[in-house]
């Protein structure tokens, strides 16, 4: 259900931001974060100023580790390439995401997964 992804992708920013979830971003992604934060209805919904969002871009940045992507193969998404590049880069790491078709995605099996199963322990 919609809610409970909300509720646990809340759970894993706030794992990211108290650095007791360790995560990968690339400059792409980073910067796909940033714009996020910047939607009109996320702002209207979470009161962050221009200021806030920049602080919280740079102490992601600061808790993540930097990744340079790599060449991968097609993303079932071209608007998310950026992540599979980001995953091919190294073998560790998971995605973590609601969406179905990045879910769905036989290549990446067992490297995408829901936030619900990303809590319970992949």
């Amino acid at each position: 259900n919609g809610s409970s992804l909300h509720v646990e992708s809340a759970h894993i920013y706030q794992g990211m931001l108290s650095a007791a979830i360790s995560f990968a971003l690339s400059e792409a992604l980073l910067a796909e974060y940033r714009a996020v934060f910047t939607r009109a209805e996320l702002c209207e919904r979470h009161g962050l100023t221009a200021d806030e969002i920049d602080a919280l871009s740079r102490d992601l940045a600061a808790r993540a580790t930097m990744v340079t992507p790599v060449k991968a193969s097609a993303a079932p998404d071209p608007g998310d390439q950026l992540l599979w590049e980001l995953l091919a880069a190294r073998a560790d790491l998971l995605l973590v995401t609601g969406d179905k078709l990045l879910l769905k995605d036989a290549g990446m099996r067992g490297r995408v997964v829901t936030p619900k199963r990303f809590l319970m322990g992949a």
